[in-house]
């Protein structure tokens, strides 16, 4: 079993000031915890390589992708929302992130890697096709399906996205794209306001209210997603990894354990093992609590060990 862990340094220099909860802090947190569980050893790391302009273009307009490049600063901080900025060192950033998911494709597309797990920062999946907003500006998943599609060849890559917001930047890019299966579950109502009422065969979206807990969302999960990902049948799975449904996180108000995040991870990995060569590509979405983050990325990635198994409940 080879879990490929890609990362890179200028990751940790995009910031957006002291108080945005969106912080360098993030990678630490996760990079302490593998070190901590001993986990960082079996990993073989990699670093992300810059996403070329071609990658960017199969999933975001021209137009858009220009006004990025060309809203980069020399100084200070530049707001494309009122969430959303970009310091001198973004751009740099932002594309190792997108990066990142290029070469996770092509190493468990060329068998050097099982899975890989992309611990990356900016997020992507809130940047749509021609907008970018809530700490996103390249849709990484997004660019990493879209290689994976064009590229590889491949014809059906699944993206399963557990973050505690919708992934409307995602759904926007593949809507209506059937070689793309996109299942969400995201707290409603809640930001960005959306995916509750989409009618598109291949998205499968799951609201939950504020206050779900672990069990719903397995049920959610089990009901819902796994039926539907195993008629459409895989070739690989990409996983929107975000972290910010967990209760210490108080960035939103469902109440997700460690155990959970590893319960669906499982889910997955038997998808992946029946239908994808037990190919998995996931990258960092949200996730604000550090302690939180950084258990739940290592419950995440040891899931792909085999280490957590079907009859674990969520933790207390």
């Amino acid at each position: 079993m080879s879990i490929a862990y890609i990362t890179h340094h200028a990751c940790r220099l995009h910031e957006m000031g002291a108080h945005h909860p969106e912080q360098p802090a993030r990678l630490d947190a996760i990079n302490d915890r593998l070190i901590a569980s001993g986990l960082d050893m079996v990993l073989r790391h990699y670093e992300a390589p810059k996403a070329q302009r071609e990658h960017l273009l199969r999933v975001h307009d021209v137009a858009y992708v220009d006004e990025v490049f060309s809203s980069s600063p020399r100084e200070g901080l530049v707001w494309l929302d009122q969430d959303t900025a970009m310091n001198p060192y973004t751009m740099e950033a932002a594309l190792h992130a997108a990066g990142a998911a290029v070469l996770a494709v092509d190493l468990v597309l060329a068998g050097d890697a099982n899975q890989a797990f992309c611990a990356v920062r900016p997020p992507g999946h809130h940047a749509e096709r021609s907008r970018g907003m809530g700490f996103c500006f390249f849709n990484n998943v997004a660019v990493g399906a879209a290689h994976a599609l064009a590229s590889h060849g491949l014809e059906r890559v699944l993206i399963a996205d557990f973050d505690v917001h919708h992934g409307n930047g995602t759904e926007d890019i593949f809507r209506g794209d059937e070689r793309v299966l996109f299942c969400s579950t995201f707290q409603h109502p809640f930001y960005p306001h959306s995916g509750y009422d989409t009618q598109a065969q291949n998205v499968i979206n799951v609201p939950l209210p504020s206050g779900a807990d672990g069990e719903a969302f397995r049920e959610a999960v089990s009901r819902h997603w796994l039926p539907a990902i195993d008629a459409f049948e895989p070739e690989l799975v990409m996983i929107s990894a975000g972290f910010d449904a967990h209760a210490e996180d108080d960035m939103a108000n469902l109440q997700l354990r460690d155990l959970d995040y590893a319960w669906i991870t499982r889910r997955l990995s038997e998808v992946a093992d029946r239908h994808a060569e037990g190919r998995i590509v996931s990258t960092l979405e949200g996730g604000y609590a550090l302690g939180a983050l950084g258990r739940s990325v290592v419950a995440h990635i040891k899931a792909f060990l085999a280490e957590h198994q079907d009859g674990e409940t969520s933790s207390p």
